[in-house]
């Protein structure tokens, strides 16, 4: 019964399981002798009341004597049974406390092996081969991306020079370009009447960039 309650025993466990087992066909036994005791106490008092009925009173005693012996076995029969309730419940207590141990050992042999195998040694050298890889990539993708064939031989520091040099060259033909437009002259209005000033060109692209950097000049 207490196989099928606490499952397959393990290891160090077969022993209290096994004796559970024994404890528990044993109070079975003794719960049924109890059974039959008190259906025979029982009796003796039907038979006891009968002998009343029939005026047999040493014969009624008799039955009364039987049913107290009865009585007596039944009482002896309960206190071994509490007896075997108790033991089993030690028992039980200490199949459990044994297996929390032996779990709570299992956990931390499990934990020291894990520990063993990420120790700070082994994380650092870990560590150190990303770090190498890393560099190994990075030369690798630089050496790729390095220009080959003609384009390797061109001066950096020449094609800037030459680039300033087109900027400044935009820059003067900009300057020496004149205006296109005049300022609109101021028109005069007679008293009472409402100025109306004419509607101002509207300038092109070029003349705006250079009316731009005419007043950047000016600061």
């Amino acid at each position: 019964m207490f196989t099928r309650i606490f499952g397959k025993p393990k290891e160090g466990t077969t022993s209290a399981v096994a004796t559970l087992d024994k404890l528990s066909e044993t109070l079975e036994m003794l719960e049924k002798k109890e059974q039959v005791l008190t259906k025979k106490a029982a009796a003796e008092v039907e038979k006891a009341k009968e002998f009343t009925r029939a005026k047999n009173k040493r014969a009624a005693i008799t039955c009364l004597k039987r049913k107290r012996l009865y009585e007596q076995q039944i009482e002896q029969l309960g206190n071994m049974q509490l007896r075997i309730h108790d033991q089993m419940i030690l028992l039980e207590g200490a199949k459990a406390t044994t297996e929390t141990v032996d779990a709570l050992r299992s956990g931390a042999s499990a934990m020291k092996a894990m520990q063993k195998a990420t120790n700070i040694d082994n994380v650092d050298k870990t560590m150190d081969e990303i770090n190498e890889q890393t560099e190994n990539l990075k030369q690798i993708q630089e050496a790729l991306s390095a220009p080959i064939g003609a384009a390797a031989d061109f001066d950096e520091d020449e094609l800037e020079a030459e680039l300033e040099e087109l900027e400044g060259a935009e820059l003067e033909e900009q300057l020496l370009q004149p205006a296109t437009t005049a300022p609109a002259a101021p028109v005069y209005v007679p008293s009472g009447k409402q100025l109306v000033r004419p509607a101002p060109q509207k300038q092109t692209a070029e003349e705006e960039e250079l009316a731009a950097l005419q007043a950047e000049m000016a600061l």
